[in-house]
């Protein structure tokens, strides 16, 4: 039977200790809130007093609770007041040299029998245990931030770590009302080794001007319903704490090049960009500390945009007459969709005859939803090219091939660009514009005008592998089938990780069963030959479960089994 730990002590109050110090306290245990000097011990009162005066005023924390839950903390100055403590969690800076040295401090400090836990974000907790006589009574415990509102514990056990003392742990996980996670001592453990190789693959694709800062952000919150985009995220994050946390990943984890942080992200710590904090990262704010954005107008951009890569963002005409080119559920959806905005649409079957398409002579703009067959759309377009009026936008919805190959197949390169409709008709909230390096603004332009006419909104990005969200979405899965394989984790305990720790709607393997794991493989792929890197190669687990008839909800089983589907 695990053992009650009823008095816990808590060493270091900035916003993360004391708001472990909170969700100890709200959940009837003894805390001892300790700091360096008597200002920093001020200060971390302070924060404990904000959090609980905010809960209170949003009718999260009843006044009586929280006077109750003040009285169960004590704050002290020094070590010693810790002597007696059945646990005490560090939260100090992310330093393995300042955590070992407060580990081996507290070990001559702490009874005997206390557990000591490290809130390390991605440091070596065995590093760590060592420093002491009793690496069997360390642990890591890693909360996240708000702690008083995330529900995720990570619980980081080592190659020494006495199996009680994680019983012990976990136990009191479910007193906290937390879901406690027990993992092994990796890198970045599983939330921030999924999530921060995401996040550095977002700076990679802005750094590049691929896609614009605002349009990463929205297409990750509307395609995949996040409560944030990934360069906003890293503005609340903190640039130095994204970059120490990256750095250690990379050199503790193999040497991962999706770890290996990102060449601006260096420079914008180096030159005081850290986000929120200081009032300036990828975005710039009212004032440092604030989360209100004002228009900057220097951005950090790495240099001169690629030609025909991205546009001005501005809205070119609206087209009357819409041709439609496919008969498949897409293009009967799109066609669909169109009308109901108020457009004249004239739709148009394809079967490799150019006749076909004569309907089509008078039309303003096109859009072909035919199967993805590169040499199908090539003959298409060339025949598309040959019929339409000069300057009439001609659009792919192709989802997984270059739409240079398309554009080049027709004299009119500059009118030609893609759209990725997400999501079966009517679509999602979210259209990507990809446009070529040939592409034209005013066709670009009309596009957006388009997609804005039909309720969507448009983000310009480069022509490349998976556009924005697949681009981003399709590794960061990868990653985590890459994760089970080595059985570091389950599949529930990675999900659970990324939905209680990330705020994620859904798991990675949820959203893999959902998308079906044939496509999963076959977009990512697609990402890995354009660029074959270690890191984006298709994990060998999803490609046996592929070749074993294993896709997801469509068959009934893919990483969980569904009694319907």
């Amino acid at each position: 039977m695990a053992r009650e730990l009823n008095t816990v002590g808590v060493v270091g109050l900035g916003t993360m200790g004391a708001g472990i110090v909170e969700v100890f306290a709200r959940n009837g245990v003894d805390v001892i809130a300790v700091e360096i000097n008597e200002p920093a011990l001020d200060r971390g009162r302070a924060n404990l007093t904000a959090s609980t005066d905010r809960a209170v005023a949003r009718g999260k924390l009843d006044p009586g609770d929280r006077d109750a839950l003040h009285g169960r903390v004590t704050f002290a100055v020094g070590l010693p007041a810790l002597r007696d403590a059945d646990l005490v969690v560090e939260a100090v800076p992310e330093r393995l040299d300042l955590k070992r040295r407060l580990l081996a401090e507290l070990d001559q400090v702490c009874k005997p029998t206390a557990i000591l836990a490290t809130n390390t974000s991605s440091l070596s907790v065995t590093e760590i245990a060592v420093a002491t006589s009793r690496p069997g009574q360390v642990i890591g415990l890693h909360f996240f931030n708000p702690a008083p509102v995330m529900k995720l514990i990570e619980v980081i056990r080592t190659v020494v770590t006495d199996p009680d003392v994680v019983g012990d742990i976990e136990a009191l996980c479910a007193r906290l009302g937390k879901v406690g996670v027990s993992i092994g001592d990796r890198a970045g453990f599983i939330a921030n080794a999924l999530l921060f190789g995401y996040l550095n693959q977002a700076i990679g694709m802005y750094d590049a001007r691929y896609a614009a800062r605002e349009d990463i952000d929205a297409a990750m919150r509307l395609a995949c319903r996040l409560p944030m985009g990934p360069l906003a995220l890293l503005d609340l994050i903190g640039l130095d704490t994204a970059y120490e946390v990256l750095d250690t990943m990379y050199r503790r984890g193999g040497r991962d090049r999706r770890h290996a942080p990102a060449p601006l992200l260096r420079q914008m710590v180096t030159a005081g960009l850290l986000g929120r904090k200081s009032g300036r990262g990828f975005y710039t704010y009212e004032r440092p500390g604030s989360s209100r954005l004002v228009p900057d107008g220097n951005t950090p951009d790495s240099g001169t945009p690629q030609a025909g890569t991205l546009t001005d963002g501005g809205a070119g005409p609206v087209p009357r007459t819409v041709g439609v080119v496919g008969s498949g559920p897409t293009a009967t959806g799109l066609a669909d969709l169109l009308r109901g905005a108020g457009y004249d649409v004239l739709t148009v079957g394809y079967d490799t005859d150019p006749g076909t398409l004569a309907p089509l002579a008078d039309v303003d703009l096109v859009v072909e939803a035919v199967p993805d067959d590169l040499e199908v759309k090539k003959a298409l377009f060339a025949g598309l090219d040959g019929i339409c009026k000069p300057g009439v936008p001609l659009v792919s919805t192709t989802s997984t091939l270059p739409v240079i190959d398309i554009a080049m197949a027709t004299g009119r390169p500059a009118d030609v660009l893609g759209l990725r409709l997400r999501g079966p008709a009517p679509f999602s909230e979210l259209v990507e514009v990809v446009q070529t390096i040939r592409a034209a603004p005013d066709a670009v332009n009309t596009a957006r005008a388009l997609c804005a006419s039909l309720g969507k909104t448009a983000v310009g990005c480069g022509d490349r592998a998976g556009a924005i969200v697949d681009a981003l979405l399709l590794p960061y899965l990868n990653d985590a089938v890459r994760m089970l394989e080595t059985s570091y984790s389950t599949a529930d305990d990675i999900d659970a990780a990324m939905k209680l720790g990330c705020g994620y709607p859904v798991g990675p393997f949820e959203l893999l069963d959902t998308l079906g794991l044939d496509v999963a493989l076959d977009i990512l792929g697609t990402i890995y030959r354009e660029a074959p890197e270690p890191g984006l190669a298709p994990a060998p687990l999803l490609r046996h479960m592929v070749t074993a008839g294993r896709l997801g909800r469509s068959t009934g089983q893919g990483f969980r089994a569904y009694g319907d589907r």
